[in-house]
């Protein structure tokens, strides 16, 4: 570990040509309230639309000496849950290398989010989008056109409350026949624009999925291209492709076909090699409605392809709209879902075998967010 860090640094430092300047101090306290209302298809009990409080959140960002803090931490009442989102501690070198030390996003594929909607696209249900790592992590920006980021994280990030699977971002879980957890990735991304409105990008992650009970580690890794478009006058595309296999063997040493992983406090299983297929458009509209100054439909799409046989597809197709009104963003979608853990009833294993399923699932649902 120490030899890691070191290299890093080292790595870091080649490329320091001077210090930035010390900019001003200072401290910043903010945070969103969110509601839910929503309508299942598959809710049998009769008792939606159903009105929630779907999350609370406290966000610090400050600096002093130069050095950078931003911290997020998040209560999700409906799960009854709570666990930081990030926590880092920033230092810029000079204006084109920046360091973040901490829980930091993991730079894989489209970022911040390969989605329009509220719903994320299915890569972030793998852990593929949106991801959220404890570790070190640089952002070079010193060749035009071309913003490269290179990252170690030791381990997933802190878990909160109540148990091992309350974290934002879904990572592997021990379960009762596998000890697992993550450990040892090591991250890198290029992303290169092409003219202001088009950047393409290549990223590459490598860790190990370790089992307590054998003591032994197996490769794990995820290859994804992406491409992300402004174009037509108001129109925005997303598309990505993404390849993982997460090696991992089982307490008796039998390759895994699945895997458990878990966030807001849940565990499901997933299919431990697949291929993902991404793909969203959006269309901002300007409008004075108000206090509505903008109102963007959209349509995002992405399909899990399972390697083991006899496992099925999942998809996820999200048609809506966000309205935006100052700092309140409501978001009105109208998710589909087959084999998908969060939109429809094949909870544990949709996103792993699933079945052959004709039909969709649907989900109805808005969500109000007051960010300060």
């Amino acid at each position: 570990m120490k030899k890691v860090l070191f290299t890093i640094f080292a790595v870091g430092g080649l490329l320091t040509h001077g210090t930035m300047q010390a900019q001003e101090d200072y401290v910043k306290f903010g945070g969103a309230v969110r509601y839910n209302i929503h309508d299942k298809s598959w809710n049998d009990d009769k008792t939606d639309p159903q009105f929630t409080w779907d999350t609370w959140r406290l966000n610090v960002d400050a600096r002093t000496a130069g050095v950078d803090l931003s911290f997020e931490y998040r209560f999700y009442p409906v799960d009854n849950s709570h666990f930081l989102h990030h926590g880092w501690l920033g230092y810029g070198f000079n204006e084109d290398l920046y360091m973040k030390l901490g829980v930091s996003q993991v730079p894989f594929g489209i970022t911040k989010f390969a989605s329009h909607s509220w719903w994320f696209q299915i890569p972030y249900y793998v852990g593929l989008e949106d991801d959220y790592d404890m570790g070190i992590k640089f952002d070079y920006t010193g060749i035009e056109n071309l913003t490269l980021n290179i990252a170690y994280f030791h381990q997933p990030e802190p878990k909160g409350s109540p148990n091992y699977a309350a974290r934002y971002s879904y990572d592997i879980t021990p379960s009762e026949n596998a000890s697992l957890k993550e450990t040892s990735q090591f991250n890198i991304r290029a992303a290169y624009n092409l003219s202001d409105d088009w950047e393409i990008g290549l990223s590459g992650q490598f860790g190990s999925n370790y089992n307590s009970v054998l003591d032994e580690s197996e490769a794990s890794n995820a290859f994804a291209a992406h491409v992300v478009g402004n174009f037509g006058n108001g129109f925005n595309f997303k598309g990505e492709y993404i390849s993982y296999d997460f090696g991992a063997k089982d307490n008796a040493g039998n390759d895994l076909a699945a895997v458990q992983m878990g966030a807001y406090g849940y565990d499901y299983n997933v299919a431990a090699k697949a291929d993902i297929w991404v793909a969203g458009l959006a269309y901002s509209i300007p409008v004075e409605w108000g206090p509505i100054s903008n109102i963007q439909p959209y349509i995002d799409y992405s399909v899990i392809t399972k390697a083991e046989e006899g496992f099925h597809n999942s998809e996820h197709f999200v048609p809506g709209f966000l309205v935006t009104a100052g700092s309140i963003y409501t978001y009105v979608d109208w998710a589909f879902g087959k084999n998908n853990a969060w939109v429809g009833d094949q909870w544990t294993n949709g996103l792993a075998k699933g079945k052959d399923q004709s039909g969709w699932d649907r989900r109805f649902n808005i969500n109000i967010g007051y960010y300060f």
